[in-house]
This record gives structure tokens, sequence and C-alpha cells, in this order.
């Protein structure tokens, strides 16, 4: 037994002995040589766009009746499945660990150093705008607490009040446009993959986005979204092509978080093998899109649809067809519905718009028929706005594929013109509904101007099982990790805001 204890205490000192040798370059050996416990804030801010930019939601392109499918799953969007609930967590649970934390790194990384106020300045306005696309789907967020768990040990944060979070939002914007110095030369430069470091343009984009937020408050608050409108376009907006606010330089080949996001999705969600057929999540365009199109002969029909012919994509009007949201079973004829153009709408090299000077137009034609800007009128503007949308599909494609002609645009517009005439409400149809087709595929936004305007005047599917009596549902769902590792603050913010169902309105969203 001595024997055997002897031999315990001689293990026992050589191992102590081996941990003590160990400790000498215990952090040497143990730390990366490939990760920063400093990040850079270039690479940092470049994570940020791509996120922030890639977070697509198929399901409102679903919602908004441009796409659906006959698949349960894939087509939630447009049936509203009871069972497809959870799809609309998505956001939340990517915003946050991902843009959300990564800009507000690199405002932490900039904010003391005064020589990188464009830096602080660019990542302030981004951090907005990705702050608006959470507040806008799901209401209150935790706004003020977040990304605080790193820094401030903060990992229950409340949420904030969506009324507070929206003047934080346009304080900010304020703050950031005014403070950007085009004579201080040191930007993201190539990092910035919107406007490679371009302090006039980013400018812009917050004067923009300040707009955008601001006709957003017109059923609450009209006296604030009267000043913020105003102070927006006093400031200057987006009204030229070359200064729409887009993630540039996604490529054909390469890793998948480097390509456009709608396209990479939608290509391998569905359309890969094109030939109209073996579409995997059986998804189309829904014929309320294509049937607009077709019936009010638009140009764009072409630019953005194809049928599979023959093995052959044929774009010609007479052969679109759109396919009902109400199918819940693979038509016979499936292969004759249209579908994106590969040319174009599917190309992963292509940009991917945020904010662009159709929608700006379409937002100032509002603002000029409720007596806030005067620079030009309600028509002038809503024309502007259709011509743009029409312009931007030359970004799209190779050669000649999206480009629609002046002439088109023209001949489109003769027989579109803004009911002048009309009432309020009749005008505001014209140019939301206008809007819808303009600002795809940004199907986002599109249900945000549709909740606030009504408009366009979609009919909702009262499909079996959905999840919202049939109709069109007002906000997403918190996830439900939310309510086991967030439950003080989830069950303060239902108390607040309301149920945690699809047809709670938010602050900004009144009947």
């Amino acid at each position: 037994m001595k024997k055997n204890l002897l031999k315990y205490i001689t293990v026992c000192l050589a191992g102590g002995m081996l941990l003590q040798s160990c400790d000498k370059n215990f952090e040497a050996l143990n730390t990366n040589p490939n990760a920063s416990p400093n990040p850079t804030p270039a690479y940092v801010f470049t994570k940020a766009q791509l996120d922030g930019a890639g977070d697509v939601l198929n399901l409102l392109h679903g919602t908004m009746q441009y796409t659906t499918s006959y698949n349960d799953v894939a087509g939630f969007g447009a049936k509203y499945v009871l069972a497809q609930s959870q799809q609309s967590w998505t956001v939340f649970n990517n915003a946050y660990p991902k843009e959300i934390n990564e800009i507000t790194q690199v405002i932490n990384a900039v904010k003391a150093n005064p020589d990188q106020i464009n830096l602080l300045s660019a990542a302030r306005v981004w951090r907005a705008y990705c702050f608006s696309r959470v507040t806008d789907l799901y209401g209150d967020i935790p706004y003020s607490d977040a990304a605080k768990g790193y820094t401030e040990a903060i990992y229950k944060p409340k949420y904030d009040e969506q009324k507070a979070i929206y003047a934080d939002m346009l304080k900010e914007l304020d703050e950031a446009a005014s403070a950007f110095n085009a004579s201080n030369t040191t930007t993201f430069g190539a990092a910035d993959l919107m406007y490679a470091g371009n302090v006039t343009k980013w400018k812009k984009f917050a004067y923009s986005l300040m707009l955008r937020l601001a006709m957003r408050m017109t059923k609450v608050d009209i006296a604030a979204a009267e000043t913020w409108a105003k102070k927006a376009i006093a400031g200057g907006v987006i009204i030229d092509d070359a200064d729409m606010a887009r993630v540039n330089g996604y490529v054909l080949a390469g890793q998948d978080i480097n390509k456009n996001p709608l396209a990479f999705n939608w290509f391998n969600s569905d359309y890969s093998k094109a030939d109209g057929v073996s579409n995997t999540e059986g998804g189309k365009y829904q014929d309320v899109f294509i049937n607009y199109l077709k019936d009010n002969k638009d140009p764009r029909l072409a630019v953005l649809s194809v049928v599979w012919v023959n093995k052959l994509a044929d774009t010609t009007s007479a052969t679109q067809k759109g396919m009902s949201a109400k199918l819940g079973t693979k038509p016979t004829d499936f292969g004759t519905y249209s579908e994106p153009n590969p040319a174009t709408i599917l190309q992963l090299n292509s940009p991917y718009l945020l904010l662009t000077n159709a929608e700006t137009n379409f937002l100032l034609a509002e603002a000029a028929l409720r007596g806030w800007y005067s620079a030009a009128t309600a028509s002038t503007l809503y024309e502007n706005g259709i011509s743009a949308a029409m312009r931007q599909w030359a970004l799209f494609g190779s050669g000649n594929a999206g480009v629609i002609s002046s002439n088109q645009i023209q001949t489109y517009i003769k027989y579109h013109k803004l009911n002048t005439a009309g009432s309020f409400a009749q005008q505001m149809e014209q140019i939301y509904t206008q809007f819808w087709v303009g600002v795809f595929p940004n199907a986002t936004e599109v249900f945000a101007s549709y909740r606030r305007t009504g408009y366009p005047a979609l009919v909702p599917n009262t499909y079996v099982g959905n999840a919202t009596g049939g109709k069109i549902f007002r906000r997403f769902l918190y996830p439900a990790t939310e309510q086991n590792l967030n439950g003080e603050n989830y069950n303060a913010v239902i108390a607040r805001q309301g149920p945690d169902e699809f047809l709670t309105r938010m602050w900004w969203d009144r009947p």
C-alpha cells in the first residue's frame, strides 16, 4: 500500500511540475495568432454592411403578393400558415448578433478619435438603418441596451418603445449628417461597399432615410412628421441615379456572402436548374403582380419575368402568367407560370438596392400633396419616381438585359398620369401603387408603406390554416427564446405594446 501511495505522490508531483512549466507560456500558447482583441473598424464595417443588407425576407415577397408557392412552408408569406409562424423570428435572431453588434463595435472603436468623424458618422447612419428595419417589423425592440453584452454584461436588454426609438434614430441621422466633413479625407474608402467613402453621398443617404422615417409617422404625429420631412428635404435627399443607396461589389463566384443576397437566395431555393419545373420550393411569381404588369402594359415585365418554353426563357407579355397563392399542391401546368428572369434579377453580381431615388421621389410626391414641399408638383415627382424605377433595372444583368428605353418609359407615363383632380386618397393610391411596383424587390419597405397607407389595395389570402384570420399581418412575432431567456422584459413589452401576435399594431401603424 505504501508503494502505491509513493507512486501516486510521485505522479502528482510530476504533474504539478508539468503544469507549472506550462503556465510559464500559457498566455502565448493559448492566443489565437489569427485573431485580434481590437477589431479593425474598416473590416467590421464591411461585414456589418453585408449582414445588414443580406437579411433578405422572402416571406414578405409573398405577403406583398410578388411571389408565391404551392408549398405551405415556402409559401408562408403568401398564405400566413400558422405552423410556419416561426419564420417571422429570423430578422430579430440575425440582426442582434450580426449587424447591430458589428456596427456598435465600429462606433465604439472610432468615436473617441476626432480624425475619424466620417467613419463615426457613416457608422451611426448605418446603425440607424439597421435598427429601423428591426423596429418596423416588430415594434418595440431592445435598442438602448442592445449590443451591451460584451461591454456592460447586459444579457437581458430592456425593450424600448418604438416612439422613443424613432426619436433617437432621427436624432442620430441629424447629428451624423451634420458631422460629416468633406475636407477630412479619412473615410472607410474601399471598405465601404455603398459609397466608397463618399461623404456627400452618405449625407444624402442619411437625409433620405430621415425622410423615410418622417413619412412613417404621418398617422401618429403629423407635426413631427412634417418637421423632420422638411429637415430631410432641406438637407438634400437622393434624387439622382448615381446617389442611390446600394451595396456594390457582389460577385458571380466565390464565397456566398459576396453574392447578391436576393439573387443567391432565389437561385438556390428554386431557379438553379432554369427549366420552369424543377423548382425545389415550388416558387413562382404571384398572379397579382404579373396581372398588374400585364394589364398596364408595363415594360418591366420583360425585364423581370420569364416562362420557360422548350427550355428557352420566353419574355413575351402574352406568355407570362402568375400563380395563385391559394394553391396547396403542385399544379399540372406548373411549368407555364412566370418566374424571375435569370438574365437580370437572378444575377449574383448585381447590386442590392436599399434606398433609391424612385422611393424618395414617391415620398416627395406625398410631401408635395401635403403642402410640405413646393419645389416641384406632386405630379412631376410621381413621374420622376416612375422613370427612376424603370431606369434602375439597367444596373442588372450584362449588356442591355435590364435596359428600358426612354420611349418605353415616357409611353408608360403618358397612360399613367397622376389624377391631380382626384381626392387626396385617390392620388395616394396612385403614388403608392406605383411605389409597390417601383421599389420591387424591396418588399420590406413596401410592407411598411402598405401598413401606413393601405396601398396598394391588396386582397388578403384566406388560405386554410392561416394564422391571421385571413388578414395581412401587421408585425412579426418575437422569437420564443425571448420568452425563455429575457422573460421579464418580454412580459413588460407585451403588457405595453399588446399581444405578441401578427395583427397587433405598432406605434406608427394606426387605422
